[in-house]
Parts: C-alpha cells; structure tokens; sequence
C-alpha cells in the first residue's frame, strides 16, 4: 500500500527537473506555443470528464457549494500565498512559481486515476492505475516545466499528501463509496479541469483552488438522493 503514490511523485520530481533543465534552452514563442497546446488539451480533458456523468445538476449543485465554502477559506489566496513566498525565497524573480504550484497540483490531483488509483492501492494494493497516472504526470510535469519553471517540482508535495491521504483513508471509505459517487466526483474535477484550461489559455481568471471543496459534495449529494423529494 502506497506504491503507487510514490511512483506518482517520483514520476512528478523528474519530469519536472528535465522540464527545468530543458525549458531554460526553448524559445520564448515556443514555450508560449507549448502552454496554448497544453490549455487546449486540459479544456479537452475536463470536458471529457463532466460527460461520464449522466446528470449534471449533481457537478454544477457541488461547484456552487464548493465556490462558497471555498471563497469563505480563501483556499485559492492560501496556496498563492504560499507559491508567491517559496518564489521570493528561492527564484529570484527567476519564475513563476505560484502559478506553477497551484495550476499542477491541482491538475495532478482533481483527475478520476488520483481518486479510483489511490482507493485500489490503499484497498488492494493493486497500484496499476497510479502507474498509468505516473506516467501522464510524467509528460504533464516535463512539459509545464518547460515552460513554468521548477515550481512544478512543488506538486509533488501535492500529489504526496492528497494521495496518500486517501491511499491510508481507502479502508474507512470503501463500505460507503459506489460507483455513482466516484462518476459523480469524476465529473465535478471535470469542471475544475477546464477551469484551469482557460486560465492556461489566459481566457479568464478562474479561481479554481476555492472550487476544491466540491469534491467533497459530489459523493454526498450521491449519498443524499434518496431524500431528494424530486
């Protein structure tokens, strides 16, 4: 148990130092060339997550709960925060660090294979979806930092704590969690997804970091349907 989460931030720690290394020797049109690309394919991405699920009251009803308790916590202001210090500490100006650090760890960690990858491993140490994560995180980290910096580097803390915690938690949630929770939760980071393709896109300044709370509605408005009087 947890095999997986470790492979996962390996795979995140070394994509993102030969993204460091590489992306200092790329052209400023290409590395802007790159990010484009990159936002079109995360819009695709959260696109095609929202579709598994059938009934789309559920994501939206989870993101405006989500947005709320979220704006209350100020998640999105914490991590920046946080982001903009390790950058005043360590980069000298020399990247953008917080964008970096928020934008990949929630990209690495609102997908379908951070939730069903670490419930397996932590319920029957079967880690193949966290290999298969591993390695698009692999190719995700080496490419954002070609063009964000080592702040990627900083996800991995992310991917450790996120999945590890619901690796360990696997055991309390499995006689509660169905498959209709998970399609629904699916969905909902499927919102977030292109929340974040249209910040890489620099269409709209999304604060996607206070939505995160709506991964916690998603199974309990599942779990609350039968009181539904509708």
């Amino acid at each position: 148990m947890g095999v997986g989460t470790a492979i996962n931030v390996v795979a995140v720690l070394v994509g993102g130092s030969i993204g460091t290394f590489v992306g200092a020797r790329l052209p400023e049109g290409m590395r802007e060339t790159a990010m484009q690309a990159i936002g079109i394919v995360t819009l695709l991405v959260g696109v095609s997550n929202f579709l598994e699920f059938d009934n789309p009251l559920v994501p939206l009803v989870s993101v405006i709960l989500g947005l709320l308790v979220g704006e209350l916590l100020d998640i999105n202001g914490a991590l920046k925060r946080f982001g903009d210090y390790l950058e005043r500490r360590f980069s000298k100006g020399e990247s953008p660090v917080s964008r970096a650090f928020v934008t990949t760890s929630l990209l690495f960690c609102v997908g379908p294979l951070t939730v069903i990858g670490s419930l397996e491993d932590g319920l029957t140490g079967d880690y193949s979806l966290l290999a298969l994560k591993s390695t698009l995180d692999f190719i995700a980290a080496l490419t954002f930092a070609s063009v964000l910096g080592w702040g990627v580097l900083l996800s991995a803390g992310t991917v450790l704590v996120v999945q590890g915690a619901l690796t360990i938690g696997a055991g309390f949630l499995d006689p509660f969690v169905t498959e209709a929770m998970i399609s629904a939760t699916t969905a909902t980071g499927g919102i977030l997804i292109v929340g974040l393709g249209l910040m890489l896109l620099d269409l709209r300044e999304v604060r996607v970091a206070n939505m995160l709370p709506a991964l916690l509605f998603a199974p309990l408005l599942i779990s609350a349907a039968p009181l539904w009087p509708f």
